[in-house]
């Protein structure tokens, strides 16, 4: 910025040295004031967001607020989801709603108010959300006979309404899906990560047999494990849950981990097999094939706008977002270059309406810079940005340029499809290869105590290290290093030795640690 600055303060003693090449040496002098503006404006921008390596917590709030997702409100804890931010969360609904549909789930609602009463049917459920209850207690200018709870979740209220209609085996199984708000007053908030009022989906399901509702709760954790791959470009670690992190009133919970750029777990989504526990408290029977009443096994699964936090942290970078193409609201973002010239509009308009029928398509035509529409770009991590100008009209050509690498590709008009298909393609195998690269690099084996305790303290990410089982040493271990706690019991993973990293006493499993958001 000072060098142009200074650059135009000596514009007198420029122009007169220019002068002496002809018009030509004016122009070339005004081209490199253009020039140093245009990257001071880059730079000038690019500092507006704290870099990642410097605060990371800072750096996640500015992009959150810079790259227009949300605001903040006037009730500490709630936020405003911006239309950019909501048309995030809609694609990701859409795909995930295709995605429950096609295994035969179904929308409904459940109201916004649980009873007081209602609520204390099942006690592990309740004590484990309690702290974080909203209550209503007045309607109007009265005072309610009975405390009204704001849902954190809906277990009690499927089950009240499963109680009236399943009577027999050929009501099962009942395979329902919600989407909506909950509120958990939490006390400390972080905007999509951790927040007063959410939105979410919650899976609520009743089965037959225990075998059926253990199937469904894996099945619908490899849905989330599919769509964080397949959607996000996020990998993640699956497993179980220890005892002490599992859902409250659960018989066991299931996870999916991703990591963040900065080596913190993110609790991604859950899936919970609550055997007969909640029909037992709701007196939820039927009839079964041998005409004797049985108990149907539950089952609850959820994903929440938590999802857009961590596609920010994991794929962000210092100069704002990257969105993978599945649920960027622009996929392809067009620029017209040296638009004010006969035709490049025109053009632009034909190919964003070409284009439109199989990507989400917008053509930036606004009157300002093109270093100001790049960097628009960038911070709102279009994933794929389409430049076409008066020369590329003539070659019948564009270029195409990647958010993720920004890399740029000169393609020929006649296969903008195809190369647009393969860009958008590539933008998602390089975030997910980076994010896959991120999670390798910053997982640690720790074979004893004095191991895991170095690591926590000099190694940001993941640890592996074996477990006895008792929770005394998931307490020990979360207190010693100030917060690193069990993620899950992994699926995949070979024994990295015999003993716990705790105790030294035999170990029962392999265990993910790591701290979290």
């Amino acid at each position: 910025m000072a060098t142009a600055l200074a650059f135009q303060k000596n514009s007198l003693y420029n122009k007169k040295r220019y002068a002496r090449f002809g018009p030509g040496g004016t122009a070339f002098a005004a081209r490199i004031v253009k020039g140093l503006n245009f990257l001071a404006n880059q730079k000038k921008m690019v500092n507006d967001i704290t870099s990642m390596d410097v605060d990371f917590s800072k750096w996640y709030t500015d992009i959150v607020k810079k790259a227009e997702l949300m605001d903040y409100s006037s009730v500490k804890g709630c936020m405003i989801i911006e239309p950019y931010g909501y048309a995030i969360w809609e694609n990701i609904q859409h795909e995930l709603d295709d995605r429950f549909k096609a295994t035969g789930h179904q929308n409904v609602y459940m109201p916004l108010f649980i009873p007081e009463s209602l609520l204390q049917k099942e006690k592990d459920h309740v004590k484990g959300f309690a702290p974080e209850v909203a209550w209503v207690t007045e309607g109007g200018n009265e005072k309610l006979s009975e405390r009204l709870c704001v849902r954190p979740t809906s277990e009690i209220l499927f089950c009240e309404h499963y109680q009236k209609i399943i009577n027999s085996y050929r009501d099962l199984p009942k395979l329902y899906n919600q989407w909506c708000s909950v509120v958990r007053w939490e006390k400390t908030t972080r905007p999509f990560l951790r927040t007063s009022e959410f939105l979410w989906q919650e899976g609520h399901t009743m089965h037959e047999t225990e075998d059926e509702a253990r199937a469904e709760t894996l099945r619908m954790l490899k849905c989330y494990e599919d769509f964080y791959r397949e959607t996000l470009a996020i990998p993640a670690v699956t497993g179980r849950k220890t005892e002490k992190e599992k859902f409250a009133g659960a018989v066991e919970t299931y996870t999916i981990e991703p990591m963040m750029h900065n080596g913190v777990a993110l609790q991604g989504g859950t899936s919970h097999y609550f055997g007969d526990g909640f029909a037992k408290a709701f007196d939820i029977t039927f009839s079964d094939r041998s005409n004797q009443l049985k108990h149907p096994h539950q089952t609850s699964w959820g994903v929440s706008t938590r999802m857009i936090g961590a596609v920010i942290m994991t794929h962000g970078d210092d100069s704002g977002l990257i969105l993978p193409p599945g649920i960027a609201p622009i996929q392809v973002m067009i620029l017209p270059i040296a638009s004010h010239k006969p035709g490049v509009l025109d053009k632009a308009y034909e190919l964003r309406d070409r284009l439109r029928a199989s990507f989400r398509v917008s053509v930036d035509d606004s009157d300002n810079s093109a270093g100001w529409k790049f960097s628009q770009c960038e911070m709102k991590g279009i994933p794929l940005r389409l430049e076409i100008g008066p020369r590329d009209i003539e070659a019948g050509q564009c270029v195409l340029v990647r958010r993720d690498n920004r890399e740029k590709i000169t393609v020929s008009l006649d296969a903008l499809e195809t190369a647009v298909a393969d860009a958008l393609q590539a933008v998602h195998d390089g975030l997910y290869q980076r994010a896959l690269d991120n999670l390798h690099q910053k997982t640690h084996d720790a074979h004893n105590h004095e191991e895991f305790l170095d690591i926590a303290k000099n190694q940001p990410g993941f640890i592996r290290g074996m477990w006895c089982g008792d929770e005394a040493c998931e307490n020990q271990l979360k207190e010693e290093t100030g917060g690193v706690k069990s993620r899950c019991i992994p699926f995949v993973g070979e024994p990295i030795g015999d003993t716990c990293v705790c105790c030294g006493k035999p170990a029962k499993h392999l265990v993910v640690w790591g701290r979290q958001y």
